[in-house]
């Protein structure tokens, strides 16, 4: 008992060290079973703060640090701590079992309402965000590190790894986001930068995916009545249970802005239509609808700046005067996963990373794995982890 005191001891002192560094704030700490938990919003006077999480190992001092970047609407809680419970495996323990300091990164918009939000909250200032926590961190502990996002994190951890000239940074772990498109789906991407740019000059800020409320209805009413009509019969609605599978496993199908960009969907799994919507059978395969709740459970706003989703496709578009990342500029090791039935196999951001020198790019695809499996997967350990 008196060497666990002692791991945790070193474990607070490390961590108040950080929180130091970091500035003010009203820090919350959870010790864990050989692990403890910072938990800090920096205030620095806007309408919402940037969130720091860090993921310290108290029986070992870090080798290196790895940034952790959410996706658009997620928060570190949900994209890289679930599942969280008691003996449960997360992207986060099994990157400070590898002997680095976690520190997740959540966006302001996850502390904002939606007014606080403005056309302002694009990529750059999501980069320059990270920026500050990366600056402040390497001042006090000096250590290696690597930036890894999921989806919209990943854009952010390549964008700012081309601005980032630090002999420290060691590399960019890359999960299932796209870089520019070629071809038919370059143009649709341009459509889909032209509607965020059309929405931001009507005064729509940010928007709501909604994907936490239809999630928890499946779970506490799952044969309740949806809103939402039934495509076997369209007099009819999805159960609450039925629609959210549907559009867990068939995103790419449903209506939307950037439904579009993924092969198929969020979760893999198979979705059959009955006799009536109560008789539909669905399955998930890696993910189970148990975890999908507990990670939408742990969102805060849960909102997308229209701004980050505007420059976001300018990138799949290949626009560089609306917004690009300066490819030519990573020399890193980039280590970039995707899923087949996520983004799937677009590996053009990849290509152009190498083309300008960096042989240090490696592009793979995981089959049978939808865009959230890749973080919340039973098996994504073995699948997908075990590749960077």
């Amino acid at each position: 008992m008196e060497r666990q005191h002692g791991d945790t001891a070193k474990g607070i002192g490390l961590l108040t060290r950080i929180e130091r560094a970091l500035g003010t704030g009203t820090a919350a700490y959870l010790p864990g079973d050989g692990w403890i938990r910072l938990t800090l919003p920096l205030e620095d006077g806007g309408p919402a703060p940037v969130t720091v999480d860090v993921i310290a190992d108290t029986r070992r001092a870090p080798e290196g640090i790895v940034y952790l970047l959410p996706g658009g609407g997620l928060n570190f809680a949900a994209d890289f701590f679930t599942p969280g419970g008691r003996g449960e495996h997360n992207l986060a323990h099994e990157l400070r079992g590898r002997g680095l300091l976690v520190v997740g990164v959540t966006p302001r918009e996850d502390a904002a309402a939606a007014a606080d939000i403005t056309a302002e909250w694009g990529l750059a200032a999501h980069r320059r965000d990270l920026a500050g926590v990366v600056r402040a961190l390497d001042c006090v502990l000096g250590l290696p590190y690597e930036y890894a996002g999921h989806s919209a994190g990943a854009a952010l951890a390549l964008d700012a790894a081309s601005h980032d000239a630090s002999p420290r940074l060691r590399r960019v772990l890359v999960l299932d986001t796209t870089g520019p498109y070629t071809g038919d789906l370059a143009l649709r991407a341009a459509a889909t930068r032209d509607a965020y740019a059309t929405q931001l000059a009507q005064g729509v800020r940010a928007t709501d995916p909604g994907l936490a409320a239809l999630v928890a209805r499946a779970v506490t009413d799952p044969a309740g009545s949806s809103a939402a009509p039934w495509p076997a019969d369209p007099v009819l609605r999805f159960t609450h249970a039925g629609l959210a599978h549907f559009a867990l496993i068939r995103t790419a199908a449903l209506p939307g802005a950037a439904n579009w960009i993924h092969s198929r969907g969020h979760s893999a799994g198979s979705h059959a239509f009955g006799a009536t919507p109560a008789e539909d059978r669905f399955d998930l395969t890696h993910t189970p609808l148990s975890t999908w709740h507990a990670a939408t459970a742990a969102l805060g706003s849960g909102l997308v700046p229209t701004a980050l989703m505007r420059d976001l496709a300018a990138i799949w578009a290949g626009d560089g005067d609306t917004y690009g990342i300066d490819w030519h500029r990573i020399r890193t090791e980039v280590l970039w996963v995707n899923a087949a039935l996520g983004r799937g196999d677009h590996p053009r951001g990849a290509e152009l990373i190498r083309a300008a020198g960096n042989e240090r790019v490696t592009f793979t695809v995981v089959p049978g794995y939808g865009h959230g499996d890749v973080v919340w997967g039973a098996k994504a350990a073995a699948d997908v982890w075990s590749r960077f």
